[in-house]
């Protein structure tokens, strides 16, 4: 009977701990969507002076941000827009097949201690605060790399991305991408290596063992296996780079065109760093101006990462 007893206790325990974890799960769950939906309410509410306003208020403020440049909101937030999706993806270019190449020379080919240096070295690289990074590129990166970008100028100038000539500094979405390359690439990296690291080792050595040589082997093996969880480190690195602020802002000489010429000063700005900028001399309508914008960047975040999950889906299927 005493062990009957016990028994009916201990199921008793676990039916409560299983209640009590349910409860947790879905608490957690539920905290993710209200907090989501409390920064959307947040940045609508902020935002309506701007959508409710008169039409004059509104394009009197955009004229005093731009300096006369735009009169309404949306020719205001278009070429941020424009910028912001340019520059993130010029450095996720720059930054993804040199980090998807890190990741496989630490999993599949340096030696165990090189590989375990390596991968302290990215980690640490991806806790660097982005202010660091903002220091680096305008007190060193801007002044080095302008012959790079004067020689890119002279003889790739007939691609119009390349148009010259280049300025001096270099203040450009040339440069700000490559810092926010630098940025994102320990992210997709340390993700990536995590990822090629749990690739299933008998198919490896199955591939290896048919003749394969190693790259024909990561070919068929690994990098499959690996494509959703790549496709979805590539996104947590846009994702950064669309939000970065303090960067772009310590780097980038900003404009407010609709131009593909990385090399030329003045051209374009994000819709962060432009909010960083202007905020602290707008007035209360500027600020549901600057809030307005913000709005249309947690719109696009979550449309890349809508379109990114459904790419996961079906990479993974």
């Amino acid at each position: 009977m005493s062990s009957q007893g016990s028994d009916v206790h201990q199921r008793n325990d676990g039916k409560t701990a299983d209640r009590v974890f349910r409860i947790v799960a879905y608490g957690c769950g539920t905290f993710i969507l209200v907090a989501l939906a409390a920064v959307t309410l947040f940045l609508l509410f902020r935002a309506w002076p701007l959508i409710a306003g008169s039409q004059s208020q509104n394009s009197a403020t955009v004229e005093s941000f731009t300096g006369g440049l735009a009169h309404n909101f949306w020719q205001y937030v278009g070429p941020l827009v424009f910028g912001t999706i340019l520059i993130a993806a010029l450095a996720l270019l720059i930054a993804f097949f040199v980090a998807v190449g890190i990741a496989l020379f630490i999993s599949h080919y340096a030696p165990k201690r090189v590989a375990a240096i390596l991968s302290y070295v990215v980690d640490l690289l991806a806790a660097i605060p982005s202010v660091i990074y903002g220091l680096w590129g305008g007190l060193v990166l801007v002044p080095a790399i302008y012959p790079f970008w004067k020689w890119v100028a002279r003889y790739l100038g007939w691609i119009p991305l390349f148009a010259g000539p280049a300025a001096n500094p270099s203040r450009t979405v040339a440069s700000v991408s490559l810092v926010l390359a630098v940025m994102i690439l320990p992210i997709i990296t340390s993700l990536s290596r995590d990822i090629f690291l749990q690739a299933p080792r008998l198919q490896q050595e199955a591939a290896l063992a048919l003749g394969a040589t190693k790259w024909e082997m990561i070919k068929l093996a690994v990098l499959p296996f690996g494509k959703s969880g790549v496709v979805s480190a590539s996104m947590l690195g846009l994702g950064r780079a669309l939000g970065e602020t303090m960067a772009v802002l310590m780097i980038l000489s900003p404009g407010l065109k609709y131009s593909i010429r990385i090399l030329q000063a003045s051209q374009s700005q994000t819709i962060a760093a432009n909010i960083a900028a202007q905020y602290p001399e707008a007035n209360s309508l500027g600020v549901s101006t600057l809030i307005g914008t913000g709005l249309v960047l947690f719109l696009i975040t979550f449309l890349v990462n809508f379109i990114a999950r459904k790419i996961t889906e079906k990479a993974g299927a």
